[in-house]
């Protein structure tokens, strides 16, 4: 389930990659940029993250692989 969701958020996407300031909108507001900041600092955000100018950039791929490996199911649903 949780995958079709992520998938989703892909499709509706129009860019290969997410830019950090970004991430709320693309997430839905699930996740914020400043939380996204401190995990990449821990090393525990999306892999794979490159600057272009002043921006830090994800590419879509590993946005999505990284939401699934932390999503878990809630309830009996």
């Amino acid at each position: 389930m949780a995958k079709n969701i992520f998938q989703m958020m892909a499709e509706r996407w129009p860019s290969a990659v997410v830019a950090r300031t970004e991430i709320g909108s693309f997430t839905g507001g699930i996740v914020s940029e400043k939380y996204l900041a401190n995990l990449d600092c821990q090393g525990r955000g999306p892999m794979g993250r490159f600057r272009i100018g002043r921006k830090i950039v994800y590419p879509v791929s590993s946005v999505l692989e990284w939401l699934e490996k932390r999503a878990e199911k809630v309830g009996n649903d």
